[in-house]
């Protein structure tokens, strides 16, 4: 800890020698920081206010993120509508969308697919191989958006943005950023260093951060073993204008955690006496992405613009594990190859506007395991994983109209068609090659009732095709389970319909929506009521349930006056499903949850004090009860308090201080594998250089 507080210490004093010398040239005009907040590009494709959408939008904007101190990605949606974040280990976290996770929800970055043929039915960490600190924003929509995205978008989409360009008249300019953050919970110290210049004609960027996280205090001082982990990343952007109407981006992303414990596995969860395993660690996980975009305004009779992206995406997803009580340690490396291509078109025709495009994706999955009796150093083959050489190629187009029929009422309405064809090599002599196909679909009404107040209704057919690991995992799983293929499985299909009422005002931007959902031939992990030798519980991926949800969301910022404003969220999940002719509840319904505060700014300064909470949840499934990482008793409700400080002594260099959870509260979310951090303090220091 010494250690760490030396070295930010001397970037503290790095950053007030040169503060006062830094020489910053005014950048161009920018537009009004809450009207940009409202812009997204995720709902329809194309930049609009998430005013104007019929559907639900979260937008979490660069002041947000450089506020929030957060270590993942994921972290920056603690209590916003409709968002409720899960993790099992620090370090790796998931986002649960109207009640639905994993797999069931489209994640993006940058417009390419994160979600892969291995993407688990079920909370995972590869949102956490994205890193947050190079991020400018966070779009989650919520509700299927299977037209616009395809497989996998049920719950909704989770798009991260990195940096968009910034062309600039009058010459050169350029500017370095760097930033350290200490968090006192876990003595962890991250540090960012980026660098971003370009003219009129092109624009580059790149950065690269570092994580190192110690063990975590949580409430009352209690330190939990196995959460301690590292990671870097790296990123770097070149955007090049060809002529006036076209531009081309190449993007470079990696991250990698070294060694990450998986800390459920370690400890004794709730009923257990003993830890499932004796080691386990994500050994190492890690994602390499490159992506070149071509943007052209056409205008022509076909289109109006054409955006074309080229991307391939690796995720490195190699285990270390050893039951507790075993001489036998797995060693695994599983990884996945992803090349996308996506064409997508607009044009504006009228009182319509016309998205419409084509999208490919091939996924060839690469798994081996083998054994070491650590006992005597021998080494034997085991069965991998997943079939070794399984691929996954993903077809669809798609066409979406906007027609504006009024200064009032908007419709939108779209149609999408996708093939799978999933092809796992024989293993024990049976093999699979299958290939579903679906249609989505979705209507929407936007209808103004005055300047500020929009009515907004929307019917959705989302899907997913079994992929990969629905079909063909093969082995142990994480709470003493064992799992086995099954060859025979259909697409899921869920159909939602929502309504809600959006405003937008001078002193305040609020959104309330209400939606049911019915979800047929849910893809789920079943106890088939054998046990390996072993005493494992074999389960098997079946389409064996159908799901109602519905639920509400709700959130609202009044700007009290020019440097005051205070805000609001809340959110409420219900889930039943139906299985083997009962009605149970359905699988890490998050409970009631949300958070409130308000913000003040004067001057250079900027106070804050917050509160997240969320209500008891006891209302459980039936593996939710067995599951160690779930009280059988419910998880109890619970509040946390704040307060931030920040202040900016120039355009410069930047310092802010928090402390989260004020009462040192021990608390856990619902459905999580670890307690949160007790009583911690971050503290933040930004520091700008150049012109």
């Amino acid at each position: 800890m010494r250690m760490r507080l030396r070295c930010l210490s001397v970037l503290i004093g790095s950053a007030l020698a040169g503060a006062a010398s830094a020489q910053t040239t005014p950048v161009p005009t920018e537009p009004d920081a809450r009207l940009l907040d409202r812009i997204q590009v995720t709902a329809t494709r194309r930049a609009e206010s998430s005013f104007d959408v019929p559907v639900a939008v979260t937008v979490i904007g660069q002041e947000q993120i450089s506020a929030s101190a957060a270590q993942t990605a994921m972290d920056l949606l603690h209590g916003e509508p409709g968002t409720f974040v899960q993790q099992t280990t620090p370090g790796q976290a998931v986002v649960i969308v109207r009640g639905l996770k994993g797999s069931e929800v489209l994640h993006l970055v940058d417009g390419f697919r994160l979600n892969t043929a291995f993407f688990r039915n079920a909370p995972n960490q590869y949102m956490a191989l994205v890193d947050g600190q190079m991020l400018e924003r966070i779009e989650v929509v919520r509700g299927p958006s299977g037209t616009l995205y395809g497989s996998d978008a049920m719950g909704g989409v989770v798009q991260l943005l990195s940096a968009s360009p910034r062309f600039t008249d009058g010459g050169w300019r350029s500017q370095g950023h760097v930033r350290g953050m200490y968090a006192s919970a876990d003595d962890s110290l991250v540090t960012r260093v980026s660098a971003q210049g370009g003219n009129d004609r092109y624009w580059f960027s790149a950065g690269a951060t570092y994580q190192d996280v110690d063990e975590l205090k949580v409430g009352g001082g209690t330190t939990l073993p196995f959460t301690a982990f590292t990671a870097r990343a790296g990123d770097a952007k070149a955007v090049f204008k060809i002529g006036e109407s076209s531009d081309l981006t190449l993007q470079l992303q990696t991250l990698e955690q070294p060694k990450t414990p998986r800390h459920d596995e370690l400890v004794p969860g709730f009923g257990q006496t003993r830890p499932n395993s004796a080691t386990f660690f994500f050994e190492p996980q890690a994602r390499d992405f490159a992506q070149l975009v071509w943007h052209w305004d056409a205008n022509l009779q076909a289109f109006d613009s054409a955006t074309i992206h080229l991307g391939r995406q690796d995720i490195q997803d190699d285990r270390r594990t050893r039951d507790f009580g075993s001489n036998n340690e797995e060693r695994e490396r599983n990884s996945s190859e992803l090349i996308g291509t996506t064409a997508q078109f607009a044009k504006s025709l009228g009182s319509h506007y016309l998205t419409y495009g084509i999208e490919f994706y091939q996924d060839e999955i690469a798994s081996f395991r083998q054994r070491r009796n650590v006992a005597t150093g021998a080494i034997s083959a085991r069965p991998s994983r997943f079939p070794d050489g399984s691929t996954m190629d993903t077809l669809s187009a798609y066409v979406a109209d906007d027609i504006k029929l009024s200064d009032a009422l908007d419709i939108y309405g779209g149609v999408r068609w996708s093939r799978s064809d999933v092809e796992l090599p024989a293993v024990g002599g049976i093999g699979v090659d299958i290939s579903p196909s679906d249609w989505s679909g979705h209507f929407g009404v936007r209808y103004s009732l005055t300047d500020t107040l929009n009515l907004v209704g929307n019917y959705g057919r989302g899907f997913r095709a079994p992929n990969v690991f629905d079909l063909g995992t093969f082995g142990d799983r994480p709470s003493n389970r064992f799992n086995i293929p099954n060859a025979d499985l259909d697409s899921e299909t869920v159909d939602t319909i929502d309504a809600g009422l959006k405003w937008a005002s001078d002193s305040v931007e609020a959104e309330f929506v209400g939606y049911v959902s019915r979800y047929n031939d849910k893809i789920t992990s079943v106890l088939t009521g054998e046990t390996t030798s072993t005493g494992r519980l074999i389960t098997q991926s079946r389409n064996v349930t159908a799901l109602d949800l519905w639920g509400f969301e709700g959130g609202l910022r009044w700007f009290v006056g020019e440097d005051l404003e205070a805000y609001a969220s809340a959110t409420y999940t219900r889930g039943d499903e139906e299985f083997d002719g009962d009605t149970v509840a359905a699988d890490r319904i998050p409970p009631l949850f949300g958070k409130f505060g308000a913000l003040w700014r004067p001057g250079p300064w900027t106070f804050e004090a917050y509160s997240y909470y969320a209500t008891k949840q006891d209302r459980l499934s039936p593996r939710d009860r067995i599951d160690p990482r779930i009280n059988p008793e419910g998880t109890a409700g619970w509040m946390t308090l704040g307060v931030r400080a920040a202040y900016s002594l120039s355009d410069a260099f930047s310092v802010s201080l928090r402390a989260d959870n004020l009462a040192d509260k021990r608390y856990r979310e619902h459905g999580t594998g670890l307690d949160e951090p007790g009583r911690n303090l971050i503290l933040t220091v930004d520091w700008r250089l150049g012109r």
